[in-house]
C-alpha cells in the first residue's frame, strides 16, 4: 500500500508496555490490559477505536511514528537498543524477512492462528511468512491489473491485450499511427518489476529459516532475462516511457494522455484520484483490464505491495498481541470504510466475498466493475512469493539496472547478470552462504 500518514502524538513506547496516558486514540475499557501499536494507515484511529468498542479481553494504544522507511527507523533503533519497540508494528509484507532474521518478530502460528486462517487466502499468508512460521496478519495487497484510456483505445481501435506479445503489437500499432506512448517502464518501481519476472516464472530467492546462513539467489535466470529483455526492447523500439512513477511529472503526463496503459496494483485508482487523476478533463477515460500474461492457458497472477500488522519480540503480551493482530481490520466497518474511503484492497475474505464489493461499480472507471472483473479475480489466484532479508537492497540494486537499460547502456541479460553478480555479493558480505 502506497503510505499516507498524518502528524500524530507519539504513544509510551516503553517495549511493548501497558501505559496508555499518551494514547492517539482513548483508551475506554480502563480495567483490561493494553498492547501499543506504531501504524500509518490513514484510518487508524476509527479501526483502533471500532477494536477497542468490540473486544473484552485486550485495548490497542496506537500511534503513528511517522509512515514506512521512518517508521522503520525507529523500529531498527528499537531492535538495536533492545528497548523501545511496541507490542505490534504496521509492516510492508516485503519487509517481514528484514526484521525476522533480526528475532525482532514473533512467530504468531501458535497464538490462535489456527481459528483466523480462513479469514484470508494462502497467497496473503506465504507473503507474511518464512518458511512455515508465520510473522503478521495480512491487511491490504496489490494484485497487479492494467489500466487503460478508453478514449486512446478507441482512437486507435485498440482492444485490451491477452497477453504480452499483444501488448507490444498494440503499442507499436499506436506508435505508428502517431499516437502516444503505450506504456511506463519506471526504474524507480523495482517491485512492480519484480513481480512481472515471478509472472513468467521467475523464483528470486529461496530461503529456509532453519538454515538461516544459505540464501538462494537466482536473479538472472531465464525468466528474469526475458522480461528484462521484455521491457528493454519496448523502450528501444520507442513503445514505453521511462520516467519514475509517483512523480509529479509523471501523473501530469497520466492525465495529459501521455500514455495509453498504466500497469500498477489495486490500490492505483485510489491513489491517482488523490493526485487528481479522472478528475478533471479525464473524467470517465479510464477502465482496467487484466494484466497480460505470457501463456493464457496457465495464466499467472501477481502482487504489488501489502502491508500486515506483526508482534514485536520485545512484547511482554504476545499472545493478547496476537489477538490484536487478528482483530483490527477485520471487522465490517473497518473493512469497508478502508475500501471505500482509503487507498486499500483488502485482503480479509470477510471483504473480498462481501457483494457489495465485488460488484461495486468503480467511479474512477466510469462504473466499471472493476472488483468483480479484475482485481478480486486475481486476489484469490494470488499465490504468494518469498521475499528475501536485504529486500531493500536488491530493490535499490534492481532500479540501479532498470535505470542502465534503459539508458540503452546495456542489455537486459546483462541487467539481470549484473544484478545477480551485485546482490550476491552483497548476500556473502552480510554472512550468507549464496546457493
Amino acid at each position: 500500500m502506497l503510505a499516507a500518514a498524518s502528524g500524530l502524538v507519539a504513544c509510551s513506547s516503553d517495549g511493548g508496555g501497558s501505559d496508555a496516558s499518551n494514547c492517539t486514540n482513548t483508551i475506554t475499557k480502563q480495567d483490561l490490559p493494553v498492547v501499543t501499536m506504531w501504524a500509518w494507515y490513514p484510518n487508524m484511529q476509527l479501526v483502533v477505536d471500532n477494536f477497542n468498542k468490540l473486544n473484552d479481553e485486550v485495548q490497542v494504544c496506537w500511534t503513528n511514528v511517522g509512515q514506512g522507511g521512518d517508521q522503520y527507523d525507529k523500529f531498527q533503533t528499537a531492535i538495536s537498543a533492545g528497548t523501545g519497540a511496541p507490542d505490534l508494528v504496521m509492516v510492508e509484507m516485503d519487509r517481514i524477512p528484514t526484521f525476522q532474521i533480526q528475532n525482532a518478530l514473533v512467530d504468531i502460528s501458535g497464538y490462535g492462528l489456527d481459528a483466523v486462517r480462513a479469514n484470508y487466502g494462502e497467497g496473503a499468508w506465504k507473503d507474511v511468512s518464512v518458511g512455515d512460521a508465520v510473522y503478521g496478519v495480512p491487511v491490504d495487497g496489490g494484485p497487479l491489473a492494467m489500466i487503460y484510456r478508453k478514449d486512446i483505445f478507441d482512437k486507435y481501435g485498440i482492444t485490451p491485450p491477452k497477453t504480452w506479445a499483444e501488448y507490444e503489437q498494440a503499442a507499436q500499432k499506436v506508435k505508428d499511427a502517431g499516437g502516444p506512448l503505450f506504456g511506463d517502464l519506471g526504474a524507480n518501481v523495482p517491485a512492480l518489476m519484480m513481480a512481472l519476472q515471478i509472472q513468467k516464472g521467475a523464483a528470486p530467492f529461496t530461503y529456509d529459516p532453519a538454515q538461516p546462513e544459505s540464501i538462494g539467489v537466482r536473479l538472472n535466470d531465464q525468466a528474469s532475462k526475458d522480461v528484462l529483455e521484455y521491457w528493454g526492447g519496448l523502450v528501444r523500439k520507442g513503445l514505453v516511457g521511462t520516467q519514475d512513477q509517483f512523480t509529479p511529472e509523471y501523473i501530469s503526463g497520466v492525465i495529459n494522455g501521455n500514455y495509453a496503459t498504466y500497469i500498477s496494483a489495486a490500490w492505483a485508482p485510489g491513489y491517482l484520484t488523490g493526485a487528481g487523476v479522472g478528475q478533471g478533463q479525464d473524467t470517465g477515460t479510464f477502465a482496467v483490464a487484466p494484466l497480460p500474461q505470457w501463456d493464457p492457458n496457465n495464466p499467472v497472477q501477481v502482487n504489488w505491495g501489502g502491508s500486515a500488522f506483526s508482534v514485536t519480540s520485545q512484547s511482554k503480551k504476545p499472545e493478547l498481541a496476537a489477538k490484536a493482530a487478528y482483530g483490527l481490520y477485520a471487522d465490517e466497518e473497518s473493512l469497508t470504510d478502508g475500501w471505500t474511503n482509503q487507498i486499500i484492497f483488502p485482503l480479509n475474505l470477510t471483504a473480498l466475498n462481501n457483494p457489495e464489493f465485488v460488484d461495486l461499480k468503480v467511479a474512477f472507471f466510469d462504473g466499471q466493475q472493476a472488483n468483480k472483473d479484475v482485481y478480486v479475480p486475481a486476489a484469490n489466484a494470488y499465490q504468494g512469493v518469498v521475499y528475501s532479508p536485504f529486500g531493500q537492497y536488491y530493490f535499490d540494486a534492481m532500479t540501479k539496472q532498470i535505470s542502465a537499460m534503459s539508458a540503452g547502456s546495456i542489455t537486459g541479460s546483462q541487467a539481470a547478470d549484473r544484478l545477480q553478480e551485485d546482490v550476491t555479493k552483497h548476500a556473502t558480505e552480510q554472512g550468507f552462504t549464496v546457493r
